[in-house]
């Protein structure tokens, strides 16, 4: 590597105070010498909890003999002005806004969830905005650093910044996930597992997977991990393998949102939801980063969510930066012809291959009809769902959830976007 290319780093995380930031701490003192980082850098309005996060980190960091300093500050140009790249993980409204998220489309009879649906859209309403105003204010101190977004619904999230101008890049986790449940099932190193991964962020199939070897071959694995680890494969989609062999490919855990619809809504009417549980989980997190002797990651934090974050982030910024090998990340990024039944602008969900300031995006297989029509079909809602966010107004709220597939009827449709409005109010400046 060039001297350049392992200069030390400048990482800014906004909602630097969320629970899942350890993980990243975690990722940086594992894998310090494919990414220097000098300075990780905790950007939170909520700037006491900012610094019991920033503690665990740093002692995290220090354990592993990392030099890496930990900043916790409520200042985002500052931390902005001189960052190789800034993570967007922030919760507009926190798990308080997550929770009613969940509960009030219920009420209606739809699945409450906090990037499917309505709540999805309630969640795009609060945050895209708000994304939006901080890009801004990033790209004025230092229009060189990449925005990594992390942030829910993420292909919403991405292509509104996108829309905007920004150098930005989405990232999830269910892909990394995919990857190594795969490598496990099969016995192989995590790094020799490509996935044909394609479609919208959190609406996505596995169309393929092979196996790289040491020679340069690869090996076809779709039809093993079908024929012989179903087992695993329903644990995780909790969907029916049968679907998944009908059809020849493996769907990420939230087609269940669409494909056992009403299933789902009857579960959840009767059962905590998932945003009491992640709430209990935090503040029992936040009570354990605050003991000065925890020096590591705890246990629960694997109950949290967010699973290989830490690999998935840092290793997207070792190729983006040029810190480390140039190779191939599954990312939100532009269709621009990749998949030829969407328009150019929507943002996508696939496989690209990353190197120092370069994302190229590999072709896609042929997608089967049944994942082609929901693909377009709620892509066109999302780019709807921003316009919304943009620019406000009942109408284009009704107008949203009337194209999304779990609404899709004009009185249910009305009935949820004065809902969503009255749930919201704090966080949309338009509404009466």
């Amino acid at each position: 590597m060039s001297a350049e290319s392992t200069r030390p780093l400048r990482i800014v995380v906004v909602g630097g105070g969320s629970t899942y930031t350890p993980e990243l701490a975690d990722g940086i003192a594992r894998l310090g010498d494919a990414l220097p980082v000098a300075r990780l850098v905790l950007v939170d309005p909520n700037i006491e909890r900012a610094r019991v996060v920033a503690g665990l980190c740093a002692r995290i960091l220090a354990a592993a003999g990392s030099p890496c300093v930990v900043e916790a500050t409520t200042e985002l140009e500052a931390a902005a002005t001189e960052a190789d790249a800034v993570l967007l993980q922030l919760r507009v409204g926190g798990q308080g806004a997550r929770t009613r998220d969940e509960a009030w489309p219920l009420e209606c009879g739809c699945i409450g969830q906090e990037t499917t649906g309505a709540g999805g859209l309630a969640k795009a309403m609060r945050t895209i905005p708000i994304v939006l105003d901080i890009a801004a204010r990033v790209r004025a101190v230092n229009p060189d650093a990449w925005i990594i977004n992390f942030a829910n619904p993420g292909g919403m999230v991405t292509r509104a910044l996108l829309d905007a101008g920004h150098k930005t890049v989405g990232l999830c986790n269910v892909a990394i996930g995919f990857e190594r449940l795969f490598a496990r099932e099969l016995g192989v190193d995590p790094a020799q597992v490509e996935l044909d991964h394609v479609g919208l962020n959190h609406l996505s199939w596995e169309l393929g997977v092979r196996v790289r070897h040491a020679d340069g071959t690869a090996t076809e694995v779709l039809d093993t991990l079908l024929g012989a680890h179903g087992a695993a494969l329903e644990a995780e989609t909790e969907l029916p393998l049968a679907l998944m062999r009908s059809e020849r490919s493996i769907p990420s855990y939230y087609l269940r949102y669409f494909w056992e619809h009403d299933a789902l809504v009857e579960r959840a009417s009767s059962a905590p939801s998932r945003a009491t549980e992640v709430a209990s989980i935090e503040r029992e997190l936040l009570e354990l980063y605050a003991d000065p002797a925890l020096a590591e990651k705890p246990a629960l934090l694997t109950r949290r969510g967010g699973a290989f974050y830490s690999e998935a982030a840092i290793g997207l910024l070792t190729s983006l930066l040029g810190t480390g090998p140039a190779r191939d990340h599954i990312v939100n990024v532009r269709n621009h012809g990749t998949l030829p039944f969407l328009d150019a602008e929507a943002v996508i969900e696939t496989r690209a291959h990353v190197s120092a300031g370069t994302v190229h995006v590999h072709p896609a297989p042929a997608v089967p009809p049944l994942a082609a029509g929901l693909i377009a079909h709620v892509a066109r809602y999302e780019q709807l769902g921003v316009d919304a966010a943009l620019h406000g107004g009942r109408d284009r709220v009704v107008r949203a959830l009337l194209a999304h597939p779990l609404v899709g009827q004009y009185a249910l449709a009305q009935t949820l976007a004065d809902r969503l409005i009255a749930e919201n109010q704090d966080w949309l400046p338009w509404a009466p």
